[in-house]
């Protein structure tokens, strides 16, 4: 149990962003496949399952990758705080990023867990994004505002670090498939430093 339990809990999209490099590494990885909902589900189970075994929640750390308008192909950012990009409910009068009738914050914010890495606000939606998001952010993604707020719910700390494979751009599929290999072995790198902060 203890070993499917980990005090820090690798989480990812795809194992087509892990490149293998995780499991070369002997770390297990939770992939929960792409988009929000399928993040959610996967995590909060997990979740769920250190809650019915008496566990404190793990330090989750989340890989992955994202394009950016801001940061340039190949930088790794770590990011805190984390809004909804496709969040539109303006027909009501609601502001672009916020969902209605709840108390969360539309943007969630944790403590620094990844230290030397440039900061930057993750925008998540259920697009592939190729032309730039309404919603005020630096990198953008499809998981890591549903893994946050998995955390906040089960009072877990969140560490979220994301590979710029693209531009955001008209070239941005090419351009992620062509830099996967690189994120791997960046996530890596930062999972060890990360390793060495906070102990199991």
């Amino acid at each position: 149990m203890a070993e499917r339990l980990p005090g820090q809990l690798v989480v990812m999209a795809l194992e087509l962003e892990g490149q293998g490099a995780f499991e070369q590494a002997g770390v297990p990885v939770l992939y929960t496949g792409l988009g929000k909902v399928n993040a959610a589900l996967a995590l909060a189970a997990r979740l769920a399952a250190y809650r019915s075994a008496a566990r404190p929640p793990p330090l989750v750390l989340n890989f992955g990758s994202a394009g950016s308008g801001r940061f340039p192909t190949g930088t790794l950012v770590a990011c805190r705080r984390f809004v909804q990009r496709d969040m539109d409910v303006t027909g009501l009068g609601f502001p672009l990023g916020v969902t209605p009738f709840e108390e969360d914050a539309a943007t969630l914010e944790f403590p620094e867990v990844f230290a030397g890495l440039p900061d930057g606000v993750c925008g998540t939606g259920d697009s592939f994004e190729t032309g730039g998001s309404r919603v005020a952010c630096d990198v953008v993604d499809m998981e890591a505002y549903a893994l946050a707020k998995a955390c906040a719910r089960a009072g877990a700390l969140f560490g979220c670090v994301k590979y710029v494979t693209d531009g955001a751009d008209h070239a941005a599929a090419g351009d992620w498939q062509a830099n996967l290999r690189h994120a791997a072995v960046a996530f890596v790198a930062a999972y060890a430093s990360v390793r060495e902060r906070f102990p199991v």
